[in-house]
């Protein structure tokens, strides 16, 4: 029971503290956050299976590694050198369409992890890269050369559609009659909308929704799970 109690507590006091630090998703941290997310995963982890570790001595050392994170984030935004000492800086490993094999070896990637990452982010002749950029959070990024940049609508004088949030009117049978109401619309809608699909019944409709361009989007339930 104790141990229970331990874990809830060291569980719901490191969400608090990972928070506080921001919302950065794993692959994006730098690294002395990345450090400093694997030293409270240890603290953490200790007094969970040693109940003979007072909590306090796990609380004060993550504490400690919290303030210490957003102090070194806090200054890293003010120098510029403490940004380059802590997360490093930026390199490129393809500039003007050549590969460049001194950068590769600084950084231990091989030139299959290359290839393989272009052809993940659509790029298949390296020719076709202006720069590829390894950022300090270890993401590639692309910049294509301008004749293989993909054609914007502003290049061909198309006036574009604003986008909206899709609103969920119907979710596996249950009706969200707020959202319907959000949409501007109301039931005898609706209904005629399902009539006009073959749907008597909104128990038989999986997903109603109005799609990002403003038509209501209608898939009806399988019949099997239906009949269930």
């Amino acid at each position: 029971m104790i141990v229970f109690i331990r874990t809830i507590i060291l569980y719901i006091f490191v969400v608090i503290v990972m928070r506080a630090m921001g919302k950065r998703q794993i692959g994006e941290l730098q690294p002395f956050e990345l450090v400093i997310a694997l030293m409270l995963s240890e603290l953490a982890t200790l007094p969970m299976e040693d109940t003979k570790i007072p909590l306090i001595h796990s609380i004060i050392p993550i504490v400690t590694l919290m303030a210490l994170e957003i102090t070194i984030s806090f200054l890293t935004l003010k120098f510029e050198f403490l940004r380059k000492v802590f997360c490093g800086t930026p390199d490129i490993l393809i500039k003007h369409g050549k590969v460049s094999e001194e950068e590769l070896r600084r950084q231990r990637f091989n030139l299959d992890d290359l290839i393989e990452e272009l052809r993940m982010m659509g790029y298949v002749d390296i020719s076709d890269i202006e720069y590829a950029i390894l950022e300090t959070s270890g993401k590639l990024s692309i910049i294509p050369k301008a004749e293989k940049s993909p054609v914007s609508k502003e290049d061909l004088n198309i006036k574009p559609q604003a986008i909206k949030l899709p609103i969920s009117i119907i979710l596996d049978g249950v009706l969200n009659k707020k959202n319907l109401a959000i949409t501007g619309h109301d039931m005898h809608w609706l209904e005629e909308n399902l009539k006009s699909k073959g749907i008597n019944n909104i128990d038989e409709v999986f997903i109603a929704m109005i799609d990002s361009k403003g038509q209501l989007f209608i898939q009806r339930r399988d019949k099997n799970e239906h009949k269930s």
